[in-house]
């Protein structure tokens, strides 16, 4: 078996991926893993830890391949059953610092910038011009291999896979996995026994729509109750909490992500937002920084001669894999195109539901209508969604135009003649920097 590993760089990512691979009795023997990246000396680290964990987990009898730069890239997919995407376009420098300060020039502030917002549209644009050439090769050399994408913006990205390509995507998030835990480990409830919940909506805005104990008592009561009372203190979760209280449901993704989802926390005319629902602006470039001082520091202990250390992981992947060669059902949430799954969004949106996986591939479960409050909001991030796919696929700037006026947070801040000032600015600079998004 062949599992093809697109964007290979990502070395801390790629070891909780194929680690979790070594450690399946199902998945590693006869194995072949293909690492694939642009950048020469990101790759080698890489091949580096893979080789590491595949020489103390399984013998060192998986055959690890490399393999550099886009004229390899159909070696790098040809044969594979399973091929994982965590590809990033254009990096921190100069995409993400593109995306963050010419916003800011007309006065758009952003947190994270990677799923919706300004930065989410062009993030999408470039990534879709990229991965329009990586489906052509997946079509041609490996048509039946499930594409296990983890790129953001994953709507925008799962969306344009599945309606304009052959590609057997699913997009894969592990807010869904952390989503209870984060909500009881705010609230102080780390002992409340959960027995089922049911989430759904769309990426990093699927809704908790029932949580209840083993007995199939309704915690929801109490944890309104309780959320209520927290955000009368500062904590890291306001902005969800602020959800529960405001539209009865809490929410997939972290506080900073949702904070610029809508028109309601970021707001140049109530500057005290900001410090009332404690909302850290610019934290993906200082999360980007940080990242790249840490990896610094990792990068020592995991290529030097210390014995490297992996236990299994909650990222799906290798999960589904495994019940996919074995065919043992697996719950997950996954994202994949509406098509009636939830009654009351479009039918083309990407959704995120849970799945059954097995033997047979991967199955989504209909939900039926989402409380019509959430739904609406699903339904303001899905509008520019739609419109970035549309763009990417006609190449036509009066829909990248669009896809911002129809983005919650920047419609609520700029005018329509600041927006298509701000997209014409965006559109030359990555055209400058090397990263056209047509």
């Amino acid at each position: 078996m062949k599992i093809t590993f697109l964007g290979a760089g990502s070395t801390v990512f790629v070891k909780n991926v194929l680690g979790d691979v070594f450690l399946s009795s199902a998945l590693k023997d006869n194995l072949t893993i293909a690492l694939y990246d642009i950048s020469k000396e990101r790759l080698n680290e890489s091949y580096i830890v893979i080789d590491k964990l595949n020489k103390k987990y399984n013998n060192g009898t998986a055959v690890i391949e490399k393999f550099l730069g886009e004229e390899n890239r159909k070696e790098a997919l040809s044969g594979a059953k399973f091929v994982v995407n965590a590809i990033q376009v254009g990096g921190y420098e100069p995409c993400t610092v593109i995306d963050f300060e010419i916003p800011k020039k007309y006065g758009l502030r952003q947190t994270i910038g990677d799923t919706l917002g300004i930065g989410g549209i062009f993030r999408g644009l470039r990534t879709i011009k990229v991965l329009k050439e990586i489906a052509k090769d997946v079509e041609e050399v490996c048509p039946n291999a499930w594409f296990l994408n983890y790129t953001n913006p994953m709507a925008i990205l799962t969306g344009y896979l599945l309606r304009y390509t052959k590609v057997k995507a699913i997009g894969l998030c592990h807010s869904v996995q952390v989503c209870v835990k984060s909500l009881l480990d705010t609230l102080g409830c780390k002992n409340m026994e959960v027995g089922s919940e049911l989430i759904a909506g769309i990426n990093h805005m699927a809704w908790l729509l029932e949580v209840c104990d083993k007995d199939g008592n309704d915690l929801y009561p109490e944890i309104k109750r309780l959320a209520k009372e927290k955000n009368k203190e500062k904590h890291d979760n306001m902005v969800r909490f602020d959800y529960i209280d405001k539209f009865g449901y809490y929410c997939t993704e972290s506080s900073e992500h949702n904070a610029e989802y809508n028109p309601f926390y970021i707001k140049s005319k109530y500057p005290e937002l900001i410090e009332k629902f404690n909302i850290p602006l610019d934290e993906y470039p200082r999360r980007c920084i940080k990242q790249i001082k840490v990896w610094k520091e990792q990068k020592e202990e995991l290529l030097g001669g210390k014995e490297i250390e992996h236990e299994r992981s909650r990222e799906y992947a290798s999960w589904i894999m495994e019940s996919i060669v074995t065919d043992k059902p697996y719950k997950i949430g996954g994202n994949v195109i509406n098509n009636g799954l939830i009654t009351n969004l479009p039918n083309d949106a990407c959704v995120e539901v849970p799945c059954l996986v097995d033997g047979k591939g991967i199955h989504p479960t209909y939900i039926g209508r989402l409380p019509v409050q959430c739904a609406a909001m699903n339904m303001t991030n899905i509008n520019p969604q739609l419109l970035t796919i549309e763009a990417a696929v006609t190449c036509k700037k009066e829909h990248v135009y669009q896809a911002a006026m129809l983005d919650p947070h920047t419609s609520a801040e700029l005018s329509l003649d600041d927006i298509i000032k701000m997209c014409d600015e965006l559109i030359e600079e990555h055209e400058k920097a090397g990263y056209p998004i047509f």
